[in-house]
């Protein structure tokens, strides 16, 4: 099927119909499956690619698409599923390095590139605004509230703008129909924006608020448990973590999962990726970690050319006031993965502004310069699809207004359609090198026989960037499983050790983050930690299997004939 994601965006059918594709093209290494139905009843799909797709080796996830209308997480999410399939058709994308691509093919790939298929479907066939599900499940239904709807039946769900002397936004003179922040040198005629729809129980008197979560209730980035915490503290959190069937199916598929090392969430926009801690300073983050991290940052940002950020120090809407529910903090927490957050689409830079700090005052520091920045760049390099032009038209309650304006969905709150294959193309380039630092595990055995006696000596060993435990501050956690190695005989009598299975422990991997190990200065390495050795004694001939197994890094079964 051709990649149409890769020049436009997606709706459910052509979503389905993709992950359907390639899951029959790639029966031996692909697996679609349904992780449940969304509240309206959409499959939420997970792609699984590996050489064995069934089995629980280990793994990295990807997902996208959380917030609805963030549309190109999807496209990213897509663009590794594709480039993970053609690695196991001898493929090398990218013209990766022969022996990385060997690891990968070792890798599954779990992703799933769109948990608000609801949402996304508003969207993109609509327009309405809407946060991660379009349905408001909030019981307090009596309040006076803007509900999202066309009402003037053009098939879209635009802006509306009101005449009001006290309004907070005037029109451009140097862009008609754009609408800037008013100050006190503007002498125009000053607006009002709302949302395109009614006012739920309206009184006829008092307007509310236009909200983005005014008439849909959830933020799925506030419904995951690590820290979780209600309105009014989170809004948009839920009932209770999980409360919402899109996020408690992700729960259920990782919380049966210890095997999953790194996890990709995608959003959009701004250019940035962000990393833990979110809930403390990086001098709090546990070193070994952070070392990874920077590491991490090193690949994305020469691919991507997008900078890393801290989310504690750069990416707090309210300073020391931490995000709490988010998907990342609960995969690098509670699941033991480096899991980290990119924020799609560099638009800041597009348009010429200025790098800022913290990283998340972009969206709040807009002077007028950069909003005509972004109308010509609109123009030239997006054929004219964000800034829409204003029509009158008669509101059922609150008489003349005009309806249009912005339309954030292409070039402001995804890349343009021409821009697509760039941004999503880049992206895999840069999580394929995370993927492949998983750790790798194997076992050599040796035998030596005398007196009636066969002796198995067995080396266990990671040869990978990782140790077994994921990040070194996941090995407390209860699923980081230590290493065991079991011997079952058919035929042989086990004479040493007593029990049948030995436990191993965890093993290192040889990686050590960017500056997180030897220097010039300091030239020496650690010992033999990526290896342990086990001894069994056996009596008698037939046959032997030697078991290695977490369920971290799964199990692989070595038959020995004596």
């Amino acid at each position: 099927m051709p990649p149409t994601f890769r020049h436009t965006y997606l709706d459910y059918a052509q979503l389905t119909a993709q992950l359907s594709a390639w899951a029959k093209a790639h029966p031996d290494v692909v697996r679609l499956r349904s992780l449940g139905q969304s509240r309206e009843g959409r499959e939420l799909w997970l792609l699984i690619v590996g050489t064995d797709p069934d089995a629980g080796g280990p793994a990295v996830w990807v997902d996208g698409n959380m917030h609805a209308s963030e549309l190109c997480g999807t496209n990213a999410a897509l663009a590794i599923a594709e480039d993970a399939i053609a690695l196991h058709g001898g493929e090398r994308p990218h013209d990766l390095p022969p022996h990385i691509a060997d690891i990968l093919r070792g890798v599954l790939f779990y992703i799933m590139p769109r948990i608000s298929p609801d949402g996304a479907e508003a969207v993109w066939t609509t327009g309405r605004y809407v946060r991660s599900h379009p349905v408001d499940t909030r019981l307090d239904q009596m309040r006076p509230h803007w509900r999202s709807h066309d009402v003037d039946g053009d098939g879209q769900v635009r802006l509306m703008r009101l005449k009001d002397d006290a309004g907070e936004l005037v029109e451009s003179d140097a862009a008609p129909g754009l609408m800037l922040p008013r100050t006190l040198e503007h002498a125009g005629q000053p607006y009002k924006v709302f949302p395109e729809g009614t006012i739920a129980h309206f009184d006829g008197q008092r307007i509310p608020d236009g909200f983005f979560l005014g008439d849909n209730s959830y933020d799925f980035n506030r419904n995951f448990p690590w820290s979780w915490k209600p309105a009014p503290h989170e809004r948009g959190a839920g009932d209770f973590p999980g409360s919402a069937p899109e996020t408690q199916a992700v729960l259920k598929f990782a919380g049966s999962r210890a095997n999953i090392f790194a996890w990709l969430n995608f959003h959009t926009f701004g250019g940035v990726f962000i990393r833990p801690l979110g809930n403390a300073p990086d001098h709090k983050m546990h070193q070994g970690d952070l070392a990874v991290f920077r590491q991490i940052e090193a690949w994305s940002k020469d691919a991507t050319g997008y900078p890393t950020v801290s989310g504690y120090h750069e990416f707090l809407y309210e300073p020391e006031k931490s995000i709490n529910g988010s998907l990342t903090d609960y995969a690098y927490h509670s699941r033991g993965a480096f899991a980290y957050a990119c924020e799609l689409w560099d638009i800041f830079r597009r348009i010429g502004m200025d790098p800022v700090k913290p990283f998340v005052d972009h969206y709040v520091r807009l002077e007028e310069k950069h909003y005509h920045a972004l109308a010509a760049w609109d123009k030239t390099h997006n054929n004219g699809r964000v800034f829409r032009p204003w029509a009158p038209f008669t509101h059922p309650q609150l008489g003349p207004v005009e309806i249009g304006g912005i339309d954030l969905r292409v070039g402001v709150s995804n890349p343009p359609l021409e821009l697509i294959d760039e941004v999503i193309t880049a992206q895999s380039r840069a999580f394929l090198r995370v993927a492949a630092l998983v750790p790798r595990v194997g076992m050599t055995v040796g035998t030596t026989a005398a007196d009636g006696v066969t002796e198995l000596s067995v080396l266990v060993q990671n040869r990978g960037y990782l140790g077994t435990y994921g990040p070194p501050s996941a090995e407390a956690l209860p699923v980081s499983e230590p290493l065991r190695l079991a011997i079952s005989c058919d035929g042989p009598t086990l004479v040493a050790p007593a029990t049948p299975v030995v436990e191993l422990g965890h093993l290192a991997g040889w990686g050590r983050g960017l500056y997180g190990g030897q220097s010039l200065f300091a030239p020496w390495t650690s010992g033999n930690v990526s290896e342990r050795r086990a001894t069994f004694a056996l009596r008698g001939k037939g046959k032997v299997r030697l078991t290695l197994a977490s369920c971290r890094v799964g199990s692989r079964t070595t038959t020995v004939e004596i």
